[in-house]
C-alpha cells in the first residue's frame, strides 16, 4: 500500500503522537519536516503535528513549505489534515465534521512554492477530489455524519475575528473560519501533492452568541472529537493507499 501523511492540528496532533512510531526528519530547501513513521494495518503512515510537539508553533509561524516539500519527497498517495474551525452557519452544531471543498485566502502570508519562476497553478479544485472522496466514503462506512461541502475562510490569526469581520465573511458566503488550512492547500496544490482537510467545528464565530471565545473551549471540543477524527483518518488512509 502507498504511504499517506496525516496532519494533526489542535487536539488531534497529540493523539497522533500518542500512536508511537519512529521519528524522522526530511530535509528540504525550506527547512526540515519532522514527522513520525508508523506501520498501521500494513500501511506506512507519516504523522505530522502542525503546531509541533507541545502545540507551541502559532499558525503564522508554521513552515508550510517544508511540510509540502517533505510530503512530496516521501512519495505519499495523499495528505489528510484536521483543522479546528469557527462556524458561520448556525445550523451546524459544535462538533460537526466538514470536508472542506473551497476556500477564501484572506491571509497576508503571500505563500507560494513558485517564487523563483513564473508558474500559474489551477485552483478549480483546491482540495483534492480523491482525498475528499476517501474522507466521505470512510465517514459513511463508519456511520459518521460529515458535511460534504464547506467553504473555509483563512485568516492570519492568532487572534480571533471580530463580530464585524464574521458578518462580512458570512455575507461573502463563507461557512467556516480558521487560520491554517487554505495556506496548506496552496502549498500542497502547487506541488501536485493530493491534499484535503477535515474541519471540526469547535464554536460558533464571534457575534453569533453571547460568550467570549477562548482557546480552552477549542481544545475541549477537539479532545472530544479527536478519537472519531483519528478513526476516520485511518480508514480514509486505507482507502487512499
Amino acid at each position: 500500500m502507498k504511504p499517506v501523511a496525516i496532519i494533526g492540528g489542535t487536539g488531534i496532533g497529540s493523539r497522533l503522537a500518542a500512536m508511537g512510531g519512529t521519528p524522522i526528519l526530511v530535509p528540504t530547501e525550506d527547512g526540515p519536516l519532522r514527522a513520525k513513521r508508523i506501520e498501521h494495518d500494513g500501511q506506512t503512515l507519516y504523522l505530522i503535528q502542525r503546531h509541533s510537539a507541545g502545540h507551541k508553533t502559532p499558525p503564522h509561524k508554521i513552515n508550510y513549505k517544508a511540510m509540502a516539500r517533505g510530503a512530496k519527497a516521501l512519495g505519499v498517495a495523499g495528505v489528510i489534515s484536521s483543522a479546528a474551525v469557527g462556524c458561520l452557519r448556525a445550523e451546524w452544531p459544535v462538533g460537526s465534521f466538514i470536508a472542506c471543498s473551497d476556500f477564501f485566502d484572506f491571509t497576508y502570508r503571500r505563500l507560494t512554492m513558485w517564487d523563483r519562476e513564473v508558474k500559474h497553478v489551477d485552483f478549480t479544485m483546491p482540495f483534492d477530489p480523491a482525498v475528499r472522496s476517501a474522507l466521505l466514503s470512510s465517514a459513511s462506512k463508519l456511520g459518521m455524519s460529515l458535511q460534504e461541502n464547506g467553504l473555509y475562510v483563512n485568516l492570519d490569526g492568532p487572534r480571533y475575528e471580530t463580530p464585524g469581520e464574521i458578518e462580512m465573511l458570512r455575507k461573502l458566503g463563507g461557512d467556516i473560519v480558521g487560520m491554517t488550512a487554505a495556506t496548506e492547500a496552496i502549498a500542497f496544490r502547487e506541488l501536485s501533492v493530493p491534499y484535503a482537510c477535515l474541519a471540526v467545528v469547535t464554536n460558533h464565530a464571534a457575534g453569533m452568541g453571547a460568550a467570549e471565545l477562548g482557546h480552552e473551549e477549542v481544545v475541549e471540543v477537539m479532545e472530544t472529537a479527536g478519537e472519531k477524527a483519528v478513526r476516520l483518518f485511518l480508514e480514509a488512509a486505507r482507502g487512499l493507499g
